[in-house]
């Protein structure tokens, strides 16, 4: 077969985007992609992706102006989102438009398996299983992006570390939505529910898809049921009578690795590098962005032919999202532990400050840095809340 300058294992919106910027860049790309395969995913995206990756309007199922958060007793927060929206999309279209516009770019598409990179002296070939006839194909290459998620095969024969990564399992149900709205639905609001009965050490949510809901829950405890958990998150919504048009479950990192790259011609990206954000669980925009950079990264160890500047991945990424991912994981840790610092937590989420820092945050993937009395008043109201000074309920 033709041999590549990169072949991207994985078709995600991690592997679709390293894939269409490294073909866009005039470099032979091939990604190898299972067909068929839909991740588990509330499917949320934020103004920073949509202009960042160039996202058109008619990939965006719904548009959500309120985030509503339940704690364990079921009192609600309703959160507007000022001066914009949060973006839905339906992951079994939108990875496949993101595959689509990198072959339009430039790249190969490869359907098929990964089994494994075998090298022969200098020269590395990644070895797959054509999903057309079955048979084992050898692709030349110089260098490989593993974008193939959680539990990658590429992380876990090629990169230190690869093996060890928490995760949370997650699991939904994509659901014929309500035609109209109701106490326990609407269309333009996102539920995220903080209850141990769904989920002992996570959430469930209910998210809006236009003609479609996304309703599921993660947990990282064994034993657990999923399915009875969805279910009762659908009766409690009143989503219980609504057609189910397909179930699924994956693993969801929640840590980034330590290292990205194996210093010859190895570098990962998205959920196969741990790129999800703690707390939140949201991975689309740290995905793409993660391709991104792994496919900087290969450009720059083909110019210098040094395979040590695939390090530049993660150094890119961690520049800009460590501290927003450190301060994720401090709240995770500190609330996620028990149904009594998850009712603290929602009560912390009645503070105006809390409300417009958090989504500030999130709509443009950055700490925000300019209301110094604002951190301090959350600051206090958190160490008030973890030392117990006040009731769960206190606002």
């Amino acid at each position: 077969m033709e041999a590549f300058d990169v072949v991207v294992v994985g078709g995600g919106p991690s592997g679709a985007t390293a894939a269409e910027d490294l073909a866009r860049a005039g470099r032979r790309v091939a990604m190898i992609d299972r067909a068929g395969r839909i991740k588990p995913c509330g499917g949320a995206i934020p103004p920073r992706l949509i202009a960042d990756f160039a996202i058109p309007d008619d990939q965006i199922v719904a548009r959500i102006r309120t985030a509503r958060m339940i704690s364990p007793t079921g009192r609600a927060v309703d959160i507007p989102i000022e001066n914009g929206f949060v973006g839905m999309v339906d992951r079994e279209h939108f990875d496949e438009y993101l595959r689509s516009r990198a072959a339009h770019a430039g790249a190969t598409r490869l359907t098929g398996t990964f089994l494994r990179i075998e090298r022969d002296g200098a020269t590395t070939h990644v070895v797959w299983r054509d999903k057309a006839d079955g048979n084992e194909v050898w692709t030349k290459t110089r260098l490989v992006i593993g974008a193939d998620g959680a539990r990658s095969a590429v992380a876990r024969a090629e990169v230190p570390g690869g093996r060890e990564i928490p995760y949370v399992i997650a699991y939904h149900e994509i659901i014929a939505a309500p035609k109209e709205r109701s106490a326990g639905y609407d269309p333009t609001r996102c539920d995220v529910v903080y209850d141990g009965r769904i989920s002992p050490d996570f959430y469930g949510w209910v998210f809006p898809h236009g003609a479609q809901a996304s309703v599921g829950m993660g947990t990282g405890i064994e034993g657990i049921d999923l399915k009875r958990a969805t279910a009762d998150l659908r009766a409690a919504s009143g989503l219980g009578g609504c057609t189910t048009i397909r179930r699924e479950g994956a693993p969801i990192p929640l840590a980034p690795l330590s290292r990205w790259d194996n210093g010859r011609d190895v570098v990962l990206a998205g959920d196969a590098a741990g790129v999800v954000a703690p707390s939140s669980g949201e991975g689309i925009y740290y995905a793409m962005v993660g391709g991104r950079v792994a496919a900087t990264a290969a450009q720059a160890a083909l110019a210098s032919g040094r395979g040590r500047d695939l390090a530049l991945a993660r150094k890119l990424f961690m520049k800009d999202h460590k501290m927003v991912f450190r301060v994720l994981r401090s709240m995770q840790d500190a609330y996620y532990r028990s149904d009594e610092r998850r009712e603290r937590f929602v009560s912390l989420c009645h503070d105006i400050d809390v409300q417009r820092l958090t989504f500030e945050a999130y709509m443009n993937k950055k700490l925000v840095r300019a209301r110094p009395l604002a951190h301090l008043r959350i600051g206090l109201k958190n160490l008030a809340h973890l030392l117990r000074l006040v009731p769960p309920a206190f606002t």
